[in-house]
C-alpha cells in the first residue's frame, strides 16, 4: 500500500456477493436459450444492458421475445436481481473507514436494474446512501463502457485526476486486472467472498 492514494473498487464479487447460478436457474426456467454462457460471458442481452446501448425496457422485452412467454417485469426483475446476494457488514464499515484515509471510487460493469436495487437494499446502511460509500461512482450503463477494455480506464484516471501509479484497482476478474496494469495501475483480485481488509491493515 505504500505510496497508495487512491482506490478504485470494483461491486460485483468484492463488494456485494454473488449467486450467478441463481440467476443462470430463474432464467433456465423461463426457457431463454444459452443463458448460462450469455450471463457468465456477459454475452448478448446481458452485455448490452450492461454496456447502456439497451434500456431495461428493452432488455425485457428482450427476454420476452427470447422466450416467448408473457413474463412481467417484476418476474424479468427478481430473475435478473437472483444474481445479486448481500453485502456484509464489515465491508459497508470497512468502506466508509477506507474514504475517510483515501480517495475512494466504485468501478462496476453493471445495469440500471442491479444498481437501482443495489441503492436501495444493500447500501442502506445505518442511514447511508451509495453515494456515501465513495467520492465519485463509475458505471458501465451510464458510461457505454465496459471492462476490461482500456477505454473505461483511461476515462476513470482522467475524470478523477488520478496518477496510475498512485492507484490501487480491486476486481474479483483477471482479465480486467490485467488492462489496469498494463495502464500502470496496482492490483489485487480477491477470491469469491474474500474479507480483503487484510490489504489495509
Amino acid at each position: 500500500m505504500e505510496g497508495i492514494k487512491n482506490l478504485i473498487i470494483d461491486f460485483g464479487g468484492v463488494i456485494i456477493n454473488l449467486t450467478r447460478n441463481r440467476c443462470v436457474e430463474a432464467f433456465e426456467s423461463f426457457g431463454v436459450p444459452d443463458v448460462r454462457d450469455c450471463i457468465l460471458n456477459s454475452k448478448d442481452l446481458f452485455m448490452q444492458i450492461e454496456m447502456g446501448t439497451i434500456t431495461s425496457a428493452e432488455f425485457r422485452d428482450g427476454i420476452r421475445h427470447l422466450t416467448q412467454q408473457r413474463l412481467t417485469d417484476e418476474q424479468i426483475d427478481a430473475a435478473w436481481i437472483a444474481m445479486l446476494d448481500d453485502i456484509p457488514a464489515y465491508k459497508l464499515d470497512l468502506l466508509m473507514d477506507l474514504r475517510s484515509r483515501y480517495n475512494t471510487m466504485l468501478l462496476s460493469n453493471t445495469n440500471e436494474i442491479h444498481w437501482q436495487w443495489a441503492e436501495k437494499n444493500s447500501f442502506a446502511y445505518k442511514g447511508h446512501h451509495a453515494e456515501d460509500f465513495f467520492g465519485k461512482i463509475y458505471l458501465s450503463y451510464e458510461l457505454n463502457m465496459v471492462k476490461p477494455n482500456a477505454d473505461i480506464f483511461e476515462y476513470v484516471l482522467k475524470d478523477a485526476g488520478i496518477n496510475p501509479e498512485e492507484t490501487l484497482f480491486l476486481d474479483d476478474a483477471v482479465p480486467n486486472c490485467r488492462t489496469a496494469e498494463a495502464l500502470g495501475i496496482r492490483t489485487y483480485t480477491p477470491q469469491p467472498r474474500e474479507d480483503w481488509s487484510h490489504l489495509f491493515k
